[in-house]
């Protein structure tokens, strides 16, 4: 296990990683002493829950006011289900799935398939209440476990670092949402100081870290070693891999481009349930309720045990009188070939080992190692059939087992600490939209003829322009940027004060796009970025048409961080000065 640096701050701070999951959600922190090794520790006691588990259920029950009525363990208690009846209360589950990008490979997932969000509820408010829902817990975990620990918490409360985990698939406006749902929960201030107290971590990288910092990957960890890290949650399945470049200190480099797939466990439960919806449909059994007890049997039971497509599966849901010999069931239990039940996981499965194959293929160096983590991983068939898929492609898989479903969050403390990656690949081509001066040489310009427009300098242009800054699947480090020069024209240097310049993301199969009316559908704006120059001394100059003036600056972006920052740089009196490095996301409408 490396060693983890004294904390070299000159005041006490506390570090919440906070892990939503699609189906269970955990928290890790570490308190940082000046002059002390931190000591990185999960949350393990919560209000329904006090039996050392590190994860609840990410659920909440609403009132039809929009109030959390219950949530966590407290809302998987048997009894919340009489509460629920009574008072008519609103049960929300999985609704991280609500957040998912456009760009996300659906996989056949559809917004029938997941509950809908209470009325009049946004997918960041309540990503907002169970953040805030667990913020409260680790309160009054920590209060209630360290010597002292109301004056602990009062020392930290203004000094709180927020490190959220995401899947490698979220992308700046899901990271956007998550910010604005930490300030929703009042766990920092709706300020720029507020705001960069909030950290982002993908899944993936948080999973590597727990398995290195924890000694799971001990006897494999070596200068040059390359690992694959398969992190199978809930609602997605995260495959990230790494070289390490060092042990003393830890220095890892991402080798191939993240990818993320919306094929976890909740996948599973679909398909089993469209199964029992078919074969129970001429059924007295086939009804939401009986279907939803079955389901609750098939998750805690059936599921997690199932090993073996020869032998046959039961899901308990019924007293001794429930029988229906027909479709299978006898004195409660409905039972299932093993087939169908092996059938339920074979998507996943497939898009595991297509995933695993793709990252094979774009990483720069061999990999022979990987490891399977996430609540997903206790699964003995997913692993028992990954095992064999891998060892075809000459991998071997292994599947820490070392309470891995609290690798996330405890991971995302470390990511916090350390900063041990420190090269990652780009995931898609980001750039700038423009206009390019026309020239009557190139056959691409010339189609555009009718497009071109004359600038105040008296040159040609033609709209729908794509300036590249970055390219997909370029090894990017943590602190290096990238940058692209561009210039504005107008005829009054008061229109040139103020400017602003769009970041866009191209998702298509071409290396380097030029431009947006080719494949329009593979663009997406990220984000906005804005620079004040009002105070840049500008020259008139003279063209045919009459005097202009022009503002040159440059697109900077730095993407090596888990959080992908921009803002654009200009020269005022010979000096470069840059606009805040503030990004707004767009919010782009999700196309189910």
């Amino acid at each position: 296990m490396p060693s983890m640096n004294q904390f070299a701050g000159p005041l006490r701070k506390l570090v919440v990683a906070m892990d939503v999951g699609t189906t269970y959600s955990g928290v890790g922190y570490a308190i940082l002493d000046p002059g002390e090794v931190p000591k990185i520790q999960g949350v393990t006691r919560f209000p329904g829950q006090e039996n050392g588990d590190f994860k609840i259920p990410s659920i909440l029950y609403y009132t039809q006011e929009g109030q959390v009525r219950a949530a966590g363990a407290e809302a998987r208690d048997p009894g919340m289900t009489l509460v629920a009846e009574d008072e008519d209360l609103l049960f929300v589950e999985w609704f991280k799935l609500h957040l998912r990008p456009n760009a996300l490979e659906s996989d056949g997932l559809r917004a029938a398939d997941l509950r809908p969000l209470p009325p009049g509820k946004t997918v960041v408010e309540v990503f907002g209440d169970f953040l805030m829902y667990l913020f409260d817990c680790t309160k009054k975990y920590i209060i209630e476990t360290h010597p002292n620990g109301a004056s602990l918490w009062s020392s930290v409360q203004d000094r709180i670092e927020i490190v959220l985990s995401h899947p490698n698939g979220w992308e700046g406006s899901q990271q956007g949402k998550m910010r604005q749902a930490a300030v929703y929960a009042r766990l920092v201030p709706d300020t720029p100081d507020g705001h960069a107290r909030v950290h982002f971590v993908t899944e993936g990288e948080a999973s590597l870290l727990y398995c290195v910092d924890n000694g799971l990957a001990a006897n494999v960890i070596r200068d040059g070693t390359s690992i694959m890290v398969i992190d199978a949650g809930g609602g997605t399945v995260d495959i990230s891999t790494y070289q390490i470049s060092e042990t003393h200190p830890l220095t890892v480099e991402e080798i191939a481009p993240a990818d993320c797939l919306l094929q976890g466990s909740t996948r599973v439960n679909m398909r089993a349930l469209e199964f029992l919806k078919a074969k129970l449909r001429n059924s007295r059994y086939g009804n939401d309720e009986d279907l939803m007890t079955m389901m609750e049997s098939f998750e805690k039971s059936t599921k997690p045990t199932f090993k073996d497509p020869a032998d046959r599966s039961f899901i308990k849901f019924g007293s001794m009188r429930d029988r229906d010999p027909d479709v299978g069931i006898r004195s409660g239990q409905l039972t299932l070939e093993g087939v169908d039940v092996a059938g339920f996981f074979q998507a996943s499965i497939d898009g595991i080992a297509d995933a695993v194959r793709q990252q094979l293929k774009l990483a720069s160096e061999t990999v022979n190692i990987a490891f399977l983590v996430g609540g997903f991983a206790a699964s003995p068939w997913l692993y028992a059939k990954l095992k064999n898929v891998l060892t075809s492609m000459d991998m071997d898989l292994s599947r820490p087992d070392n309470h891995t479903n609290k690798a996330v969050a405890e991971g995302a403390v470390s990511f916090f600490l350390g900063h041990s990656v420190t090269a990652r690949i780009s995931r898609s081509t980001y750039g700038s939209t423009c206009w390019f001066p026309y020239d009557a040489s190139d056959p691409e310009h010339v189609l555009r003829h009718s497009t071109k427009r004359l600038k105040p300098s008296g040159r040609y242009s033609i709209p729908d322009g794509f300036s590249v800054i970055l390219e997909k699947g370029i090894r990017v480090g943590e602190n290096e940027e990238l940058r692209r020069h561009f210039s504005l024209e107008a005829t009054e240097p008061r229109t040139l004060d103020h400017i602003s310049s769009e970041v866009s993301c191209y998702r298509g199969a071409r290396k380097s796009p030029r431009w947006t009316d080719i494949e329009p559908e593979c663009f997406t704006t990220l984000c906005t970025i804005h620079a004040d120059t009002s105070r840049v001394a500008r020259q008139k100059k003279q063209s045919s048409n009459g005097h202009y003036y022009i503002q040159e600056f440059d697109v900077v972006l730095s993407c090596g961080l888990t959080e992908m920052t921009a803002q654009i740089a200009w020269f005022e009196n010979g000096q470069e000065k840059r606009g805040e490095a503030k990004i707004v996301y767009d919010d782009v409408p999700q196309a189910y």
